[in-house]
């Protein structure tokens, strides 16, 4: 099924077009990596999915329905964003629990205490966060814990669309393989849809089911994964590719026509 489909969507900021022409669907439970190179307007069709801003031109349709400027309070719910510094996009005097327990009464899924605390230790658990974290504030988290709570706090509005704003750019390579499992779990546990907006063709090679590459404001290319990046058809997609670095083959032993020692 058909999540969200965009059909020729323009938007930008302050009257200037930053993209232009997009063209993208979205099915359940898929994961769509969105890639290009800074500001080729990837984070301008994220906040637009998500309702932070307004197309300029365009339609929009999600479930089948057109998403109006001011969308419905189930619809704000169901796309939720998970940002590329969570410790901006979290409130630092606020413990985690207490973030997470104010969206949940917020959204009416608890009322009393106790039933809030349970919730939110159930979010935390996950995304693979231990129980006492609830009582933490951001900063006493590392860069991956932070990050954990930001995906709990998307989910607790239980959507059907995450939108993943460069999620692993901020974080070492080991916490980033930790993310991006995290990411495949959601999907196949919770059949959740997740846009991954990101520079880094590692993480769409281990995590998305489809690709579009994004040049200059314009999509020039999109299809499965494997066919992207296999067989890539535009140039600018070749680049990409040529510019991602590779570890040199180890060299021969002399003789032997194996790698040496």
């Amino acid at each position: 099924m058909t999540l969200l489909t965009l059909d020729g969507v323009d938007a930008g900021y302050d009257g200037t077009r930053v993209v232009s022409g997009i063209d993208l669907a979205l099915d359940a439970g898929e994961i769509l990596a969105l890639v290009g190179e800074s500001g080729s307007g990837k984070t301008t069709i994220g906040r637009v999915i998500a309702g932070l801003i307004a197309p300029q031109a365009g339609r929009m349709r999600w479930r089948g329905q057109e998403l109006p400027a001011r969308r419905q309070r189930t619809q704000r719910r169901d796309i939720q964003v998970v940002f590329q510094d969570p410790y901006l996009s979290l409130n630092p005097y606020r413990s985690v629990g207490g973030v997470l327990g104010e969206l949940l009464r917020a959204t009416g899924q608890t009322a009393r205490r106790a039933d809030t605390r349970r919730a939110a230790g159930e979010l935390l658990e996950r995304v693979a966060l231990p129980a006492e974290v609830a009582a933490a504030r951001p900063a006493q988290l590392s860069g991956g814990q932070r990050q954990r709570v930001a995906i709990a706090r998307a989910l607790a509005t239980r959507p059907s669309l995450i939108v993943a704003d460069e999620p692993t750019s901020a974080l070492d390579v080991s916490v980033q393989a930790a993310i991006l499992e995290l990411f495949g779990r959601l999907r196949s546990d919770l059949g959740t849809a997740i846009l991954v907006i990101t520079h880094d063709l590692g993480v769409v090679e281990h995590l998305s089911d489809r690709v579009a590459v994004l040049q200059a404001g314009e999509i020039v290319e999109q299809g499965s994964t494997g066919q992207i990046l296999s067989h890539p058809s535009h140039p600018y997609t070749r680049r990409l590719l040529a510019a991602v670095p590779r570890l040199p083959d180890p060299p021969e032993a002399p003789g032997t026509g194996r790698p040496s020692s």
